[in-house]
């Protein structure tokens, strides 16, 4: 009590940039913790001799789960507290990962990787709406949040790379579980319980669409969320394997690590830079423009190898790591904050999701056709996701322009 009494007695700005900051911790670590097995699963070709897509599998139902308790989390935030759920999600990610960690077979690994996923789950529809909800810059909060995201992914590869040399694949999970479970004591201790909030939240979104536009526009984040969660999970989950295979010289899963961590930054970069255009330009059009530039870097790496690929990669995770800020600046502009919790979950149920099937199309497509199929149709996937940006500036275009033209002259 003491402590939230401590909270309380903050000024209102320091309570927001708290509230943030565990929140922005949260996306690195949703995003760490479920890049942790794709990075494992490469030391465990050798320690249980089946291939790597074989072995890739294993994590499909977390994934799947990762999607489908979206859905719950978004609405359960929403109506009872999105504090609580975020206390949720850390505790159970910690026992996820533990139990993990202490799996004997393959089967109990599984479950334990789904359990990840379902508590993996609760952050982007939770944690984005917290964030978008307290931000008094929206672009650059939403940016900076991305970049912490982008970090958790950067870090994983490289960070488990490491923990399975020094303390093995079970290290590797334990290691981020108690880093969680203590996280999560943390954030209930200096966070305040906010269920009084829910029916205080606004129901004005920033921008009002006519129903038939909103109706066509979230028919298209149909066609988008599925192609973006396609493309991002595709890229970050196959990287560190891409890598092994093309950058030759039997190069170590350290090394592998280390260089994906790199790429992976560029993404950070990009996401700060993003946060800053949507200050300038508007979204809807700044959304079409990043999916372009996404589905060029995706054929650049089709056949892309050694340096080279390095190259391409950077470009391509820039602009794949851009469009999730972008995405959610354009959900939050539309979407009004007491439904906030709940459209973000219906946008990544889609986009993770689609992360189940993304790691079966990986291993369907990569025993078939090796990584050149896989990035293939990855790039025909990433011509949908520029369609359908293209298709909603165009709809939201006459809007904006006349909600510009309101605005007081600055």
């Amino acid at each position: 009590m003491a402590n939230v009494m401590g909270f309380a007695a903050m000024d209102a700005d320091t309570q927001r940039r708290v509230s943030i900051g565990f929140n922005n911790f949260a996306h690195a670590v949703d995003h760490y913790v479920m890049l942790i097995f794709p990075t494992v699963v490469i030391g465990l070709e050798v320690v249980y001799g089946r291939p790597y897509g074989e072995l890739l599998v294993v994590g499909t139902a977390s994934f799947f789960a990762f999607g489908i308790f979206s859905l719950p989390a978004g609405w359960l935030a929403d109506r009872w507290s999105r504090r609580n759920m975020m206390a949720v999600f850390y505790v159970g990610c910690g026992f996820s990962l533990a139990a993990a960690a202490l799996s004997p077979n393959f089967i109990a690994l599984g479950v334990s990787l789904f359990m990840l996923g379902v508590f993996a789950a609760i952050y982007h529809p939770v944690g984005t709406a917290i964030v978008v909800a307290q931000a008094t810059n929206r672009g650059r909060t939403l940016a900076f949040n991305g970049v912490c995201g982008n970090l958790g992914v950067a870090l994983a590869a490289g960070i488990t790379a490491a923990l399975t040399a020094w303390l093995g694949w079970r290290g590797a999970f334990m290691v981020p579980a108690a880093v969680c479970v203590a996280t999560g004591v943390a954030y209930l201790a200096l966070v305040p319980d906010d269920r009084h909030e829910a029916k205080t939240r606004s129901s004005a979104p920033d921008v009002r669409l006519a129903v038939w536009i909103m109706a066509s526009v979230f028919a298209l984040f149909i066609l988008v969320g599925t192609t973006a969660g396609l493309v991002f999970n595709t890229v970050t989950i196959a990287l560190p394997k891409l890598l092994d295979e093309r950058m030759g010289g039997g190069i170590s899963l350290v090394a592998i690590g280390g260089i994906a961590t790199v790429v992976f930054l560029f993404g950070a970069a990009a996401q700060l830079v993003v946060g800053r255009v949507l200050e300038r330009y508007s979204p809807h059009l700044v959304f079409a423009a990043v999916a372009l530039l996404q589905f060029i870097g995706v054929v650049w790496i089709v056949n892309a190898t050694g340096y080279v690929l390095l190259a391409a990669l950077a470009f391509a995770i820039s602009f794949v790591y851009a469009q999730v800020t972008v995405n959610d600046f354009v959900i939050a502009r539309y979407t009004a904050d007491v439904w906030r919790a709940r459209v973000y979950a219906v946008r990544y149920f889609i986009t993770y999701l689609i992360s189940g099937a993304a790691i079966t199309m990986i291993a369907f497509l990569h025993s078939r056709g090796g990584f050149d199929l896989v990035l293939l149709v990855t790039a025909v996937v990433a011509f949908g996701f520029v369609v359908g940006t293209a298709a909603i500036a165009v709809l939201v275009n006459g809007v904006e322009r006349d909600f510009k033209a309101l605005q007081p002259a600055e």
